[in-house]
């Protein structure tokens, strides 16, 4: 089962009503913005979409509102992150009906688990699922894949294609490239994207910051890297503004301030979180203005609150 992955792929995020549903609208005003920016794909229900919120109903609604509004000119692969194996496949089959071009699988979230359970575990995932998947090592919330088990698994087993590493090192994306077997080698860390791009052991990025300036991660991917690129100074400097929040959040402020999408959370957001989403905002308008004027993008792109369901 053969998967090839180039280029930037955006991670959605996942705009949702007060009343905890998916807003669809809001989704596929997201996506429309990314195809008229040229991303190469999609990244639905993974850590930056929140998948540990997500049920098998909402994932239906959030994988039409993708396919619908990308007309299948963009790769999707689908997130399908649970606490289990169970939960895994209901998910999984979901990617399937809607015809994702791959899964994007962690190891199973909450307890910690040995390198030998994460083998047992997606050899299973594997023999049940009849997509394309990417192992997705994110040790800030799940088990850390270590290189020898991806290795292992991309190397024994067909449908396991690579790997997205989002741990911040690139120590088996290096492995992968020099003395492993043949794998979708994906950085999914957006700070080590550019010394990902230098060193050349990444085919793709997927990257939550590409929701939002898919323009910033485009250069540095299309330059790779390169150090006089003045895109790697405004990554740094959009990561440092985000940094004390948890991700989604920081997305989500920054993606209304552009007029995509209302910043609606299902964790409620205490008054002090609030003051630092309005002192975000007021600072990001200004600086997005100013960088994408020196990267030379029409703001004429922009979405619109207009296409948003506003409750």
């Amino acid at each position: 089962m053969s998967f090839e992955i180039h280029g930037t792929f955006a991670a959605l995020l996942t705009p949702r009503l007060p009343d905890d549903t998916v807003d669809t609208g809001a989704l596929e005003a997201l996506v429309g913005f990314l195809k008229t920016r040229g991303v190469a794909g999609c990244v639905v229900n993974g850590a930056t979409g929140e998948y540990c919120l997500t049920t098998p109903p909402q994932l239906r609604s959030m994988m039409g509102a993708v396919r619908k509004a990308s007309g299948g000119s963009m790769k999707m692969i689908c997130g399908v992150g649970a606490a289990g194996i169970p939960q895994v496949l209901e998910l999984a089959s979901v990617a399937v009906d809607h015809k994702a071009d791959a899964v994007l699988v962690p190891p199973p979230h909450f307890f910690p688990y040995a390198q030998e359970d994460l083998d047992a575990f997606y050899r299973e995932v594997a023999a049940r699922v009849k997509l394309p998947i990417l192992l997705y090592n994110i040790p800030q919330f799940t088990s850390p894949i270590d290189a020898e088990t991806a290795s292992r698994l991309i190397r024994d087993v067909p449908n396991i294609a690579g790997i997205k590493d989002s741990s911040g090192s690139l120590q088996t994306l290096r492995i992968l490239t020099h003395s492993g077997p043949p794998a979708c080698r994906i950085v999914g860390n957006d700070a080590a994207l550019v010394d990902g791009m230098r060193e050349g052991v990444c085919d793709a990025v997927i990257s939550g910051v590409a929701c939002v300036l898919p323009e910033v991660i485009l250069s540095i991917v299309d330059q790779a890297g390169a150090p006089e690129n003045g895109a790697n100074v405004s990554l740094q400097e959009f990561l440092d503004a985000i940094g004390a929040f948890p991700v989604p959040w920081g997305l989500r402020w920054a993606a209304e301030a552009l007029g995509i999408l209302r910043a609606w959370s299902s964790q409620p957001v205490s008054q002090s979180r609030a003051a630092e989403a309005a002192r975000f905002k007021a600072w990001f308008a200004p600086w997005h203005s100013t960088m994408i004027s020196k990267m030379g993008v029409s703001n004429s792109r922009q979405g619109t609150l207009s296409h948003v369901h506003q409750a």
